[in-house]
């Protein structure tokens, strides 16, 4: 790659993108975010510059890419809210993409989703499979890595969510009889392994899952272990699930669930059966943090905005 020019990082201030950002300012390199959240206070800010997504100007978007020698694209949106569909996230990608292209960037390192099918029933799954056609058919140089689960940072949502409840609830439901498979990865490894790729010439897609798969019975064990929980863990008909954890985030104003991550997840969505490329195992980083794990409450509606990060 040149080694003159800059990266830029979609979404620096959110979840995926600030480790991307962080780990490649630790390497000396210069970067710019294209965000939906200019005004948001974040530890970042004073260190990179911040322009809007602007899918509605690409000439603005294009001026915002020139320069660069890499895009780390981490947007999407995880569920559909009003006009914010995951048709139109699809047109804004391909919009961020046809813009990339022509601003002259040399490669395009994607954050995806492991197991996506232009054949799913689920739309997220869907349009993620879309989109990496629409970056396979670009004429960019491109990473497309495939994550499940993303663990660890202070953004942590589902791993640290659980130990939330479980620090708070006597019982524990779990969806269906508990042994779908889950892979997650820890973002600290996740942001290794695009940064990598953001330094390579090859396209490749590759499935970014770390070392331990486990049954979803055994992960909500492992993290009840960790943080010291004696919730009772009851199997609940999915339905009950659904509903149940809707009623706790209109408490906590959040989203903590919709009935198709549920039906991806015990589908068998959330695991690889590619070698796994993380090494951080996540049942000892969970021995290693359980004692911080579920202390406050993570809100993704606050990290993320309604345009997606």
């Amino acid at each position: 790659m040149s080694s003159q020019g800059f990266s830029v990082v979609t979404g620096a201030f959110g979840y995926t993108g600030s480790h991307i950002a962080r780990l490649l300012l630790e390497r000396g390199q210069r970067v710019r975010t294209i965000t939906g959240n200019l005004h948001r206070d974040d530890p970042l800010k004073g260190e990179i510059e911040a322009h809007p997504f602007n899918f509605d100007n690409p000439k603005e978007l294009r001026s915002s890419l020139e320069g660069a020698t890499t895009l780390y694209n981490t947007y999407w949106i995880r569920y559909e809210r009003g006009e914010m569909t995951f048709a139109k996230a699809l047109t804004n990608s391909r919009v961020l993409i046809e813009a990339a292209a022509k601003a002259g960037v040399e490669r395009l390192v994607h954050i995806s989703i492991a197991n996506p099918s232009e054949d799913s029933p689920l739309p997220y799954y869907r349009g993620k499979a879309l989109l990496e056609r629409a970056i396979r058919e670009s004429g960019l140089s491109y990473a497309i890595l495939r994550p499940t689960v993303i663990f660890g940072g202070d953004k942590d949502v589902l791993i640290n969510n659980i130990a939330w409840i479980l620090r708070r609830t006597p019982v524990f439901g779990i969806l269906g009889d508990g042994q779908y498979l889950i892979q997650p990865v820890y973002v600290g490894d996740l942001a290794a392994m695009a940064v990598d790729h953001g330094e390579k010439r090859d396209s490749v897609t590759l499935d970014a899952v770390s070392v331990d798969l486990l049954t979803m019975e055994e992960m909500i064990c492992a993290i009840a272990r960790g943080i010291r929980s004696y919730a009772a863990l009851i199997r609940v008909p999915v339905s009950v699930g659904v509903f149940a954890t809707g009623s706790l985030g209109k408490l906590v104003r959040d989203v903590i669930m919709t009935a198709d991550e549920a039906s991806g997840l015990m589908s068998g969505l959330l695991y690889s059966k590619e070698p796994p490329l993380g090494p951080t195992s996540l049942t000892r980083w969970i021995t290693e943090n359980g004692h911080q794990l579920g202390r406050k409450y993570c809100s993704e509606t606050a990290i993320h905005s309604r345009r997606g990060e």
